[in-house]
């Protein structure tokens, strides 16, 4: 029923969908940030799997329709693998905003400052008195470490995460929390 040719165009057609499907993901997203040249770049090698992949099989749908399955699950799948390499990647822009009690908004504030992380603080009136709500504009793959940091002095912060489109300047943080590999080696 199934013979080696059919099987290795298969897994050809199945991989090579990974990958465009993946990058369409991505630059839909990049693009959706307002990234034209990432999003103009990716479109070209995306398109081009996709012209290769799809006359191969059209070509062939008649003698080997099998390579349909392999079609739409190399989508499928590329579906999965773009949205998690996506968020591995972690690009854009956020906006963090985090409503404490007025004291632990200012230890928090500290805390995140002695990394470098700008955080402007505006005081408020919240049902149980009052409040500090925590401004941080900063990038996505930062999110990582300051979400952590403000959980460990208040586990029950009240946080908000929106999408910034176009910010005037992002300041970087000078020096964030060690993660991953760089921990465990530093720790060494």
């Amino acid at each position: 029923m199934f013979d080696y040719p059919i099987l290795v165009t298969g897994a050809l057609v199945f991989f090579a969908r990974i990958c465009d499907v993946s990058i369409g993901t991505v630059r839909t997203i990049v693009t959706v940030q307002g990234r034209t040249v990432v999003a103009f770049i990716l479109a070209i090698f995306e398109i081009t799997i996709w012209i290769l992949v799809a006359s191969a099989v059209i070509n062939q749908v008649q003698e080997k329709p099998l390579l349909v399955i392999f079609y739409a699950f190399g989508y499928a799948t590329g579906n999965v693998v773009g949205i998690m390499a996506e968020r591995r990647l972690a690009f854009g822009l956020l906006i963090l905003k985090v409503i404490v009690a007025k004291v632990t908004g200012d230890r928090i504030a500290e805390n995140l400052r002695k990394f470098g992380q700008p955080v402007t603080i505006f005081r408020g009136e919240g049902m149980k008195g009052p409040v500090s709500e925590l401004y941080i504009a900063c990038r996505r793959r930062d999110l990582k470490w300051i979400l952590p940091e403000v959980k460990s002095i208040d586990p029950k912060a009240f946080y908000v995460v929106e999408q910034a489109r176009d910010v005037s300047k992002i300041l970087r943080p000078i020096a964030t929390p060690l993660g991953g590999w760089r921990a465990v080696h530093k720790r060494k």
